[in-house]
């Protein structure tokens, strides 16, 4: 049992310096910020000191800002950043009164070592984050890119610990969980399908975005409702000088981003663009099965930002995407995310800072099936709405507390199937089922001595799975697909129907045994009262989400981490080695045959047991020079324990995959020419093959066997290829850019499918049409690949 009341005492204390700290006497402070002069984007980390006394010296936040102690005046204040020129000015008492911005401007010489990270190079060696990974938008830009669409959750697959469904697609599987226990939000909003394609592509065009960050390990205690990791997509602001725009002309899509000010230099917009023309090379077909077909997806994204005075700035922040696949006006599938998000954020006092968030996330799918006999229309929608506060004080040097409170309501609607006039198909009406999940977080970070530090977090969490709904009561208190309902409970609006809580205890050490080696430890709870309950490891537009109810108990995680982490060459090179046990208790998996997209009584194709991963990941990065990239390699198990399921014995879960390794590779030529390369290699997939086949009403039907998954797919790898062109920046206001790319360089045929059916003539395409009488008949597979070698090309441009 994890010592609750130690990390409760932990937490008490923290609170309790942070209300001492208010006590003392306030010291004058100047404020400022420091901001690209090029396109007046902030400088987060740039180094800001009083001449003469660097150890007077404070660091810039994410947006620039800096609060420093003043000296005595009149005195001269240093402003650096790397790769731009230092600004130095003098400052009076008068200047104290006002906030300062320091716009840096790039040095024109050129550098013989190129960093790609906007980061601290002994950023991995000295924080407190284990499990934590950060890929600059630039170095996702240079990663190759299926036709030729980069894409930000396929370059997360590239990392250690994180490996993907299969090919193409963009569900990720961390660190043994499956692709639902990832929560993935913009700008605080969260995105219940980041995909567009079926999983080709996520749906974050990397022209908006400032900055993602992946939490695999130990997570902060603001943030929860997921057992395996949270990805942190922020949208950037707008530069407040002038109109910019960037964008790229590619193989089946285009995309567009302008920014600047608004209204003023206080405010500011983004707004981006994007669009797939698959359509439009399909009705460029002589073939009437094609050019009658409509594939395509879209997305819009736009964030405003408003800075009124010095201590307030509201930020505003929207998404909305659609696909759509539609065959000869016969059939249609089309599914809609939108997300919107505003916050507050408030400098209450030089050490005191409140941030307030409201958002609104909805899902909705639609198909369409248009025939006489059985046409029907079937749609769904599900929403999440949700407040959340944090206060944020900088104690001391030494001690930084957080806390807050974080409310969030569900609302999945009934699952609909309206047949036509005269079809055939029966009309189904589930019930909607509601939530309401309230946190409460508090957590802090302590610096014990110069070697070690700490942090901790309790998250304190209330879910209740209340009406307007329906509850099923079952004989003999047996849930199954053949056991009868004996009374059906209905629920008013807003009536409790069941009620959970749990504890969420954090905490991580970091012990420095020198300045470029270091040890960290970390403990994790979570708890998650929403799962997807479905046939498909990929992930797929229809699937089934559930709430925690009656039958249905939260998931709860315990996640134990340990690493080593070391930098060298100057830290040119960065080493990392992270081990890592996970438990799960209530976890969920279909029975064998379960019908649950249609189903009012879905608890009825479900079974709960636990499940384990384990694993050891290892990293070698390079940071600085003309060649950069890492190798990462993955250890890893994931098993699951159920009654009623490959009998009663552990299994491995589809996603299961022992070895994973990746390589990444970019380097610069000149300053026109650069390339990347990538390699993959993974274990195949954990599948179930039939056994045998048995015939049921003149049809033959594959037999599967009792035990689940002891068959795998053959072993996945890649080798994908790039090279960019730019030209010259010689003052240019428009400037350009080719990308050339292969993906699956050597034509490897990964399978994505498999087929076990009837083979005809030794044929497995054989038509009666063509090939004439059958003579022969046997049982087959039929492998299903998507690509070979796939060139694509891609024009981008900045002005």
């Amino acid at each position: 049992m994890w010592p609750i009341g130690k990390v409760g005492l932990f937490i008490f204390l923290l609170v309790f310096f942070s209300n001492s700290q208010l006590l003392l006497a306030q010291v004058p402070t100047l404020k400022g910020q420091v901001i690209d002069v090029s396109n007046s984007e902030a400088l987060p980390g740039a180094n800001v000191y009083w001449e003469g006394d660097i150890s007077s010296g404070v660091v810039a936040d994410l947006e620039g800002n800096f609060e420093i102690k003043v000296q005595n005046l009149p005195a001269r204040l240093v402003v650096s950043f790397i790769g731009f020129e230092t600004s130095i000015r003098e400052l009076g008492a008068k200047d104290v009164q006002k906030l300062q911005r320091f716009y840096l401007k790039a040095e024109e010489m050129s550098l013989d070592e190129i960093i790609i990270q906007e980061r601290r190079p002994d950023e991995q060696v000295r924080n407190l984050e284990t499990g934590k990974a950060t890929i600059p938008i630039a170095t996702i830009k240079n990663i190759p890119a299926l036709f030729g669409e980069v894409d930000l959750l396929r370059s997360l697959q590239l990392l250690p610990g994180v490996q993907t469904a299969g090919e193409g697609t963009t569900g990720l599987f961390v660190r043994g969980g499956s692709a639902d226990q990832n929560l993935v939000q913009l700008d605080g909003a969260p995105i219940y399908n980041p995909s567009h394609f079926f999983g080709f592509f996520s749906v974050f065009n990397p022209d908006a975005l400032d900055q993602v960050e992946l939490y695999k390990g130990n997570m902060p205690a603001s943030y929860g409702g997921r057992i395996s990791s949270l990805i942190d997509v922020t949208l950037r602001e707008g530069n407040t000088e002038q109109i910019h725009g960037e964008g790229g002309i590619g193989s089946i899509s285009s995309r567009i981003t302008l920014d600047g000010p608004l209204f003023s230099d206080q405010s500011t917009f983004v707004v981006s663009g994007r669009r797939t023309y698959a359509d439009v090379f399909l009705k460029l077909s002589n073939d009437d099965d094609l050019n009658n077909n409509k594939l395509n997806f879209h997305d819009l994204s736009g964030k405003f930002t408003f800075r009124l005075g010095d201590r307030d700035k509201l930020t505003f922040s929207s998404y909305q995407g659609r696909d759509f696949l539609g065959l000869d006006d016969e059939f249609g599938l089309g599914w809609t995310n939108w997300v919107s998000s505003a916050q507050w954020n408030r400098n209450i006092s030089e050490n005191l800072f409140f941030d307030m968030q409201g958002y609104h996330s909805r899902y909705k799918y639609n198909v369409e099936f248009e025939d006489p006999e059985n046409g029907f229309e079937w749609t769904n929608r599900l929403s999440e709405t949700g407040v959340k506060a944090e206060w944020t004080l900088l104690n001391s040097e030494e001690l930084q507390t957080y806390w807050g409170v974080h409310s969030q309501l569900y609302h999945f609607s009934p699952i609909e199937i309206n047949p036509a006039a005269q079809s055939n198909i029966e009309p189904v009406n589930t019930n909607a089922k509601n939530g309401f999940l309230n946190s409460l977080f508090a957590g802090g970070t302590y610096t014990i001595s110069p070697r070690l530090s700490a942090e901790g977090g309790l998250r304190w969490s209330f879910f209740n799975l209340i009406g307007e709904g329906v509850d099923y009561e079952y004989a003999d208190g047996e849930v199954g697909p053949d056991v009868p309902v004996t009374d059906t409970l209905k629920y008013e609006r807003f009536q409790n129907m069941k009620f959970y809580q749990g504890l969420e205890p954090r905490i991580a050490l970091r012990y420095l045994i020198n300045e470029e080696f270091s040890v960290k430890a970390a403990y994790n709870r979570n708890y998650q009262y929403v799962q997807i309950a479905s046939n498909s490891s990929a992930g797929l537009p229809i699937d089934r989400w559930i709430l925690s109810g009656r039958y249905v108990s939260p998931v709860k995680s315990d996640q134990y981490s340990l690493g080593l982490f070391h930098n060298f060459d100057n830290n040119r090179w960065e080493l990392s080695v992270e081990g890592y046990y996970k438990s799960l208790d209530n976890v969920i998996d279909l029975r064998n045959g379960a019908q649950v997209l249609f189903t009012d009584q879905v608890e009825t194709e479900l079974l709960t047991g636990v499940g384990s991963s384990y694993g050891a990941e290892f990293l070698l990065r390079k940071n600085i020079g003309k060649t950069t990239g890492w190798l990462a390699y993955t250890y890893s198990r994931a098993w699951r324990q159920i009654d009623g399921i490959s009998q009663n014995q552990r299994y491995n879960p589809r996603f299961d995959r022992p070895h994973d390794v990746t390589l990444v590779l970019n380097h610069e030529f000149s300053p026109s020419w650069s390339a990347g390369l990538t390699f993959i290699y993974t274990t195949g997939q954990a599948v179930s093959f039939p056994v045998g086949v048995y015939e049921l009403d003149y049809q033959s039907v594959p037999l599967y066997p009792e035990f689940r998954n002891m068959d795998r797919f053959p072993d996945y790898h890649r080798m994908d290829l790039s090279v960019t062109w730019k030209n010259a920046d010689k003052g240019r206001k428009w400037r350009g850019s080719w990308n050339f790319s292969i993906y699956n360089l050597y034509g490897r045929k990964n399978p994505f499918a498999y087929e076990f059916r009837e083979i005809y003539n030794d044929d497995f395409q054989y038509s009666s049409s063509e090939d004439g009488p059958i003579t022969s008949t046997r049982q087959g597979i039929v492998m299903t690949y998507l690509f070979t070698y796939l060139p694509s090309i891609t024009y981008n441009f900045e002005f």
